[in-house]
Parts: C-alpha cells; structure tokens; sequence
C-alpha cells in the first residue's frame, strides 16, 4: 500500500490544471485518511468536507452555516444552509452548488425562507452564464445574461463554504509541494472571475498567499495557512488548516469573524 505522504507528493507534484476541484479534494481526503488505507479506497470517498460555521459579530454569535461537499466522478456538490440565531432578525438561505470535473459550473441555486421568498438559479448558456431570479415562487421568472464563462466561481452573500471552494481553486492553481511543504507565491495577488447570484454582480477577487501564521480560536493557539481575499465589497482574511479546510474568516470593517465549529 501506498501512503498518504507519497500521494500527495503526487498531488502536488507539478501545477494542477483544470480538474482543480478534484485534486484538491483528493488532496484533503489523503491527508484526513487512515494509513492503512489504499489509494483506490482513499479516492472513492465521497464527502470532502462537511460542517458548520459560527458568524460572530462584535464577538456575539449571530448565525449558523451548515454546508457539506461532497465529490463524485462527474462532479462536485456544495450545499448549505443559513440560519440567523434566536434574537436576530431571522434570515433563512439554502443554496446547491453543482460543478463538472473540471471545476466549472453546472448549476447554481439558492432559496431564501425567510424573511422573503426569493429565489434564483444560475446555469451556463454556451459562452455565457444566464440567471433566472423572482421575489417570491408566485412571481415570474426574470432572467439576466452574464458575459461570464462557465470557469467563474460562485461567491454569493452567506454561503461561507463558497469562499473554501474559492480559496481551492486559488491553491490548485496557484501553488505546488516543496520539500513536503505547500508552496504559493508570497504576497503576489492573483484574480478570479466571481458571480454575486444574490446581487446579480459579478466582480473579480484578488487572493494572495500570506505564509503561515500563529492564530488564536477558542483560547488555543494554532498554525495555519494565511489567505489575504480582496473583493469591491470588503477585504477578508481566510485561515485553512493543513487539510485545506477553512477554519476561520474575519473581516476587522465590519468587526466580522467567522469560526468553524
């Protein structure tokens, strides 16, 4: 049997092309599986990460994420629910995130409870994106065209999950494996197309590689990979652990931070 080391030494042995997505999430299975395990039944796992997220504002705790992502061989599936706490004015969001192989999109679709009913779905039209939205199920379907390819990534309001995915994306192919080590470009800023459903604005991002860092969650300290995310509406820092997975968020404008449970 082959082990997890020398797997992702293949992984990231040369810059990933364009089944990001998958390697990536080939990448955290390894890393989070037994030894013991065979390669064959390492990459036949279905679920790459799954979870919740706290939103805290000012230090209160104001919602709740539940997502999952899930990778199979014709794609990739990222749901999430959003949930607004007791006190809070009540928001509820659900969305699905389909993408191919490659990482481009399939479909996209979100559903609001509360406190309207909107809702909207975005689907790749040959060389362009089209998204169909109403206030409520009662209404007619609007729809709207984006000069977008189908490789631009989904970045919409409370899907904090969409950011993971955003953040893969950025490290499949943006870095390689050094000396058994990730390795990005220090500081250098690379933009991606994103789309906005919720505001129907699309928008580029810069992400930078900001080395590893010593941060503080829940009274211990751990060290983590620092992501610099730069967007027209805010800037965001992102902390993923040595499996890729995002583990906290903050945005020090609006006094933001967002923590895996």
């Amino acid at each position: 049997m082959q082990s997890r080391t020398w797997l992702v030494q293949r992984i990231l042995k040369r810059r990933v092309g364009s089944d990001w997505l998958g390697v990536v999430g080939l990448l955290s299975c390894v890393l989070a599986a037994p030894l013991g395990l065979s390669a064959a039944e390492q990459t036949s796992a279905q679920m790459v990460d799954q979870g919740s997220f706290g939103v805290f504002i000012s230090g209160k705790r104001v919602a709740t994420e539940t997502f999952s992502v899930k990778q199979g061989a014709f794609g990739s599936s990222i749901t999430s629910e959003f949930l607004t706490e007791s006190g809070v004015e009540k928001a509820s969001q659900t969305s699905e995130l389909q993408l191919g192989p490659n990482g481009d999109l399939k479909s996209y679709e979100f559903r609001e409870t509360s406190p309207g009913q909107a809702q909207a779905w975005v689907l790749p039209n040959q060389e362009f994106l089209t998204e169909r939205f109403s206030k409520s199920p009662q209404d007619k379907p609007q729809e709207q065209p984006f000069l977008l390819p189908a490789s631009t990534s989904i970045l919409d309001d409370y899907f904090l999950v969409q950011r993971e995915i955003l953040a893969w994306r950025y490290l499949a192919t943006s870095c390689r494996q050094e000396k058994g080590q990730l390795s990005c470009p220090l500081n250098k800023a690379v933009a991606l197309g994103t789309l906005n459903a919720h505001s129907r604005l699309s928008m580029l991002v810069e992400i930078a590689y900001a080395g590893r860092e010593k941060v503080n969650i829940r009274g211990a300290e751990r060290e983590l990979i620092r992501l610099d995310m730069k967007t027209e509406g805010g800037n965001w820092t992102l902390w993923l652990n040595d499996e890729l997975k995002l583990e906290r968020i903050l945005d020090l404008d609006s006094n933001t931070e967002v923590i895996r449970d």
